[in-house]
């Protein structure tokens, strides 16, 4: 059997323009990677009317349980302005034992990671149980034909996950120093205010939706939701848009829009949030006498792995490696995490996210060594004694 090189690996991927919705031939080159290693391969492509097409690729070896699983995505955010970067965004240049290419970081070189280090311990015989990869195309953009339509078809097929590893981009310094247990919820809301267009010099005759705005801004603005947890930052409310269109110097608008991001933590759902919001805008009607409509869109609730023995499996793997003890996290993002949490246990351990989405987005290489040194105490110690 042959152990890919990670590195090679990631350099392969990277060289895959997969920027969501676009493939490259990044799922190709995985799954050339896993096949001859015994896996069996599933490319799962996934579309609707109203979305583009999806690749994505689910792949396991061995038929019983305990089946660990890693999941990743092969889609990356665009490289933007290329005379930013050092190289070219998809040429996988090494330049003095670092990486650098978009995904280096986010999170193609994980992937590789695991593919190789997955690659190792079969070379020392096949696990009584399973290893499985879930692999989307569709985690950087809306993420409807990606990982939630996988567990899904996973579902149909009657395939179980146990655990599972995301390898999302967690480490502060060097891999492995921090393991994400859990992530804070995240809902966009969007507000709009209608009031009755008139001229500023009668404003008496109109009626201006600028105060009510900035009213119902100050107020959510100014609450503090909760102080956090044991586990989680407090969570956060923060204006991301106020906008009237309006490029006239003499004319009060008809309405104005604003935008919010709410990340909270366990101590909320969507709907308790709702309901502060719904009693903001009610005191700010009440006041003001206007029209005001509200949209929310949730990306993922909060959820939290509790600290037990697959966390410390991660987190004794890592050390062993290392030689330090990672960090407990939940700061951050959302993941496809939140979709998986669903299903079985999952915890997130990766490289470091310090050029994660910028220009010169790298990992070291000796990272990538790391990391997959690290994968493969995970996999070992899992099997030796699968969590319970």
């Amino acid at each position: 059997m042959t152990v890919p090189d990670p590195v090679a690996l990631s350099q392969a991927l990277i060289r895959c323009p997969s920027v969501t919705p676009a493939d490259g031939g990044a799922i190709a080159v995985l799954e050339a990677a896993l096949k001859p290693l015994g896996f069996a391969c599933h490319r799962l492509r996934f579309e609707d009317a109203d979305t583009p097409p999806i690749e994505n690729l689910y792949a396991r070896i061995g038929t019983q349980g305990p089946n660990f699983c890693f999941a990743g995505h092969t889609d990356v955010v665009p490289p933007g302005d290329a005379k930013l970067w050092r190289h070219d965004p998809f040429a996988a240049t090494i330049e003095n034992g670092t990486l650098y290419g978009r995904g280096a970081a986010d999170m193609k070189s994980a992937i590789a990671a695991f593919a190789a280090a997955a690659a190792r311990y079969l070379a020392t015989g096949k696990p009584y149980g399973s290893i499985s990869l879930l692999i989307t195309g569709d985690e950087e953009g809306i993420a409807i034909n990606g990982t939630q339509k996988m567990l899904a078809w996973l579902n149909e097929h009657g395939e179980r996950l146990d655990h599972c590893l995301v390898g999302e981009p967690t480490a502060t310094v060097r891999a492995g120093d921090t393991i994400k247990i859990g992530r804070r919820g995240s809902m966009n809301t969007r507000v709009t205010v209608r009031g009755t267009q008139g001229h500023v010099a009668y404003p008496h005759q109109a009626a201006n939706p600028l105060p009510a705005i900035a009213s119902l801004v100050s107020r959510l603005s100014a609450e503090v939701l909760d102080q956090g947890n044991a586990h989680f930052d407090p969570s956060t409310l923060a204006f991301t848009t106020i906008d009237t269109g309006n490029t006239a110097t003499n004319v009060i608008p008809a309405e104005v829009r604003a935008g919010f991001n709410i990340r909270f933590t366990d101590q909320h759902t969507p709907a308790s949030l709702q309901k502060r919001i719904a009693d903001a805008v009610n005191a700010t009607k009440k006041e003001f006498g206007c029209e005001i409509e509200t949209v929310f869109q949730v990306s993922g609730v909060s959820f939290l792995t509790k600290p037990g023995a697959f966390t410390e499996l991660l987190a004794d793997a890592a050390q062993k490696v290392t030689g330090a003890r990672p960090d407990y996290s939940t700061t951050g993002g959302t993941s496809d995490a939140r979709f998986i949490k669903d299903h079985c246990p999952v915890a997130e351990l990766g490289l470091s996210n310090a050029t994660m989405h910028k220009a010169n987005e790298c990992a070291t290489v000796e990272d990538i060594g790391l990391l997959t040194d690290i994968y493969f105490e995970v996999i070992a110690a899992y099997f030796a004694n699968p969590p319970r």
